[in-house]
C-alpha cells in the first residue's frame, strides 16, 4: 500500500522512511526496489535518481536515518528518568511498536546489523555503540563505577536487542518483560 507523499520532505525522505518500515518487518534481504516504490509512492526513475549507489547506498542511508531517530529517542528517554525508569520507558515503548504491528517490526538497527549490506552494518555498529556509550554514561553519572559502568550498558543493549528479537519470534512480550526485569536488578545493584 503505497503512502502519500509529503512535498516538505521530498521523494528521497519518502523512500528513506519506507525502506526502514519496510526492514523493521521483512529485513534487508527481503526488502527490494520495488517494495520500496509501492511504500513510499515514488516513481520508478526515483531509485538511481536519489540513490546512484543502488540498493546498499538506500540501506545505509536509511540505516543512518533511523540510527539518528533512535539515538535521539533513547537520550532523550534517558534524561528524563534515572537508568531504570529509563529502561521501563524503553521496553514499554517497544512493546507498544511490537503490539501495533502484530510483532512483525523489529529494530532496524538489528536488521542492518543482520543484513547483506556491509554500509549499512557499519552504521549500526556505530548507533549500537553510541546507545551503548549513554547508557554507560548515565549510569556512571548515577554512582556506578566507571568499568561496571560500561560492561553493565553493553549487557543491557544485549538482553534488549536479543528480547526484542524473542519477542518477535515468540509473539509475546514475554521475553521482553524478562530481561526487564533482570535488568532492573543488575542496574540497581551497580548504582548502589
Amino acid at each position: 500500500m503505497a503512502k502519500k507523499q509529503d512535498p516538505a520532505t521530498g521523494t528521497r525522505a519518502s523512500m528513506i522512511d519506507s525502506t526502514v518500515a519496510l526492514v523493521r518487518e521483512r529485513g534487508v534481504a527481503g526488502t527490494s526496489f520495488a517494495d520500496v516504490l509501492a511504500h513510499s509512492g515514488a516513481p520508478r526513475g526515483s531509485i538511481y535518481h536519489h540513490f546512484p549507489g543502488g540498493k546498499g547506498q538506500l540501506v545505509e542511508d536509511a540505516t543512518r536515518s533511523a540510527a539518528d531517530t533512535l539515538g535521539r529517542g533513547v537520550r532523550r528517554i534517558l534524561d528524563a528518568d534515572d537508568t531504570v525508569g529509563a529502561l521501563r520507558a524503553l521496553v514499554a515503548l517497544w512493546r507498544r511498536g511490537l503490539e501495533k504491528s502484530d510483532y512483525r517490526a523489529g529494530c532496524p538497527m538489528a536488521a542492518a546489523a543482520l543484513g547483506t549490506e556491509d554500509g549499512a552494518r557499519v552504521v549500526a555498529a556505530a548507533a549500537f555503540d553510541e546507545w551503548r556509550d549513554v547508557i554507560a554514561d548515565k549510569l556512571r553519572a548515577e554512582g556506578a563505577p566507571a568499568d561496571r559502568a560500561a560492561s553493565v550498558a553493553a549487557l543491557v543493549l544485549a538482553s534488549l536487542e536479543g528480547a526484542l528479537m524473542l519477542s518477535q519470534a515468540r509473539r509475546s512480550p514475554e521475553p521482553l518483560d524478562t530481561a526487564l526485569t533482570e535488568l532492573e536488578v543488575v542496574c540497581t545493584s551497580v548504582v548502589g
